[in-house]
């Protein structure tokens, strides 16, 4: 497991090339072009890094929480939009612990730069344990990196990947790899998973 000391060395270097200095691309035409099972509602989003993501969902009226496991990414969310985003430092493995204030609390979970970030053999976990923060028939809105290259992280993420780690919990709405985010074509797949 990549620990709490690699992730905030990270940030303590500004060694973060995943960070695109403002939110995905993908989330921005998303609610632009707001699609009608997009309604306003709680929402998770782990490994919220700077929190760009969240704080747009937030400031398009969505009551939204980021979490990260580096208290350096948590400090410099709040710096940047503690006024109107909620950030928690977190272990996003324990969040859907049988003991967690957070079973069952979100109607969304938004997934951008996490799941490719952590090592593969996580990424069961990491589905149970998002399953375990979603509401019944709640929805996954993810970015998801497909660079097709040994190594990480980021660690790619293929089709196949989604469709074999999630397919138990959830169905995929929608699927494509159209990429907005500058200097990224081609390498980012949106996907739209619903709670089973």
């Amino acid at each position: 497991m990549l620990g709490v000391d690699f992730w905030q060395e990270r940030y303590e270097t500004g060694q973060t090339p995943w960070d695109l200095g403002g939110p995905s691309p993908h989330f921005v035409e998303l609610l632009k072009h707001q699609p009608d099972w997009l309604k306003a509602g709680k929402m998770a989003v782990p490994g919220s890094g700077r929190g760009h993501d969240a704080a747009l969902f937030a400031q398009a009226g969505f009551e939204v929480i980021g979490f990260d496991y580096s208290p350096g990414a948590i400090m410099e969310a709040k710096g940047l939009y503690g006024e109107t985003t909620r950030f928690e430092q977190a272990d996003i493995f324990q969040l859907g612990a049988a003991e967690s204030t957070w079973l069952a609390q979100f109607d969304y979970v938004l997934e951008h730069t996490c799941f490719c970030a952590i090592l593969p053999e996580q990424r069961g976990d990491y589905v149970k344990n998002m399953k375990a923060l979603l509401k019944p028939d709640s929805l996954l809105i993810g970015v998801f990196w497909e660079h097709a290259e040994w190594g990480g992280p980021p660690f790619s993420t293929s089709l196949q990947d989604i469709q074999t780690h999630f397919e138990t919990d959830f169905d995929i709405l929608l699927s494509e790899n159209k990429t907005p985010a500058r200097g990224r074509n081609g390498l980012e797949r949106l996907t739209v998973l619903r709670r089973k």
